[in-house]
Order: structure tokens, then C-alpha cells, then sequence
């Protein structure tokens, strides 16, 4: 029996590619994270600690117009001392936003880097010092789909953020099982929280909220 259901597990692993959970535990292991089994009501997630940081890998689903939208997200509350806020996306991907409270448009001085994505922020001065690391942009370039930004907290079905504290988020739609994509996207969280600290928008201490 136990032959059987192995060859059955391979058999579907030809056909479909390893399963989210086989790729997730596997990125936990190479970047020193946490898988976490939630159950069906919660879902599993990876958790990463870096720096006074934590790092959370899972997926959410959307209802709209009769369908379901999976979407990965990666997620980490911080000290936001000054409250600045940005969000960042390809223009191609999420056109149809709109604008975002209190952000205004704008160009941080790199032509092909502006062309290609909608910066949005609450300082000028602060969105050009966070895009002047060129491994930042290198890494938001190599993303075919990127929506990053910052948020004042979970909304109404998550955590109460203490005062000061906000959550930096990145999202892109669908489930994504390929592992080395996995950790771009978690090299390129990683870096924007610490330029974030380099700029003086963040502090690497702990923000006191468990996702």
C-alpha cells in the first residue's frame, strides 16, 4: 500500500511539479526560516527572522466576481518613526489602482527605473534615498509582477498595530511554487527593510506584533 501511494505522489509530482508545501519547506531550510503548519483554517506560512525582523511568506485569496484569486504575499511590521509610506508597482500590472491617500506621483531620477514601474510616497526626498541603492532597483527590475508598499496595518481582520508601528508588504497574484523566485522576492523584502533602516524610515528594533 505504502509502494502504491508513493508511486501515485511521484506520478502526480511529474504531472503537476512538487506541491506548495514541498517547495516551501524546502526554501525554509535554504534560508534559515520557519515552516509553520497552520491547518486548513489557518494555512501554512514561513517565517523568517532578520535582523530584530519577522518575515512572513503565505498566500490569501480574494473573492471577486464569482472567482477565486490566490495571491503570495510576504508581510513585516516595523518601527516606522517618521511614518513614511510608499507604494511602488509596474505600470503594465496594477495600472487601474488609481492613487493612494495622501501620495503623490513621483520620478526618482533613474530613467529606465522610472519608466517601468508608479512610484508613489509621502516624501519625495525619502522615495529618492530608498531607490538610490541600485541593488534595490536591480532586484524590483528581475520581478515580472511587484507590488510593494507600506501599510498602516492589517485592516479589520488582523492584529492591532501599536503606535509607530507599520507593516511593509509585498504582493504578487497567484501561488508561487517556483523556489528560486521565492527567493528573489524574499532577498528583495530583505533589502528594502534595510534600506528603509539606512535611510532613517525604519528601525531594526522589535516592533512588538506577531503576524
Amino acid at each position: 500500500m505504502g509502494k502504491y501511494i508513493e508511486h501515485e505522489m511521484s506520478g502526480l509530482r511529474q504531472w503537476f511539479g512538487p506541491s506548495r508545501e514541498e517547495v516551501w519547506r524546502e526554501l525554509s531550510g535554504q534560508i534559515g526560516a520557519s515552516y509553520v503548519d497552520g491547518g486548513f483554517w489557518k494555512g501554512d506560512k514561513v517565517q523568517a527572522r532578520h535582523g530584530e525582523w519577522m518575515i512572513t511568506l503565505d498566500t490569501y485569496t480574494v473573492h471577486a466576481n464569482n472567482a477565486h484569486v490566490h495571491y503570495t504575499r510576504l508581510r513585516a511590521p516595523y518601527v516606522n518613526p517618521g511614518g513614511f509610506r510608499f507604494a511602488i508597482y509596474r505600470r503594465s500590472v496594477f495600472s487601474g489602482l488609481g492613487t493612494f491617500f495622501g501620495m503623490q506621483d513621483v520620478e526618482v531620477g533613474h530613467e529606465a527605473f522610472d519608466h517601468d514601474f508608479v512610484i508613489k510616497g509621502t516624501s519625495e526626498a525619502q522615495l529618492r534615498e530608498l531607490f538610490s541603492s541600485a541593488r534595490l532597483r536591480e532586484q524590483l527590475e528581475r520581478q515580472p509582477a511587484v507590488k510593494l508598499e507600506v501599510r498602516d496595518d492589517e485592516g479589520w481582520f488582523g492584529p492591532d498595530f501599536p503606535e509607530g508601528v507599520d507593516e511593509l508588504r509585498f504582493a504578487v497574484r497567484g501561488v508561487v511554487k517556483d523556489i528560486d523566485r521565492l527567493k528573489e522576492m524574499y532577498e528583495l523584502f530583505a533589502e528594502t527593510l534595510d534600506q528603509l533602516c539606512r535611510i532613517g524610515a525604519a528601525y531594526d528594533t522589535a516592533p512588538g506584533v506577531q503576524l
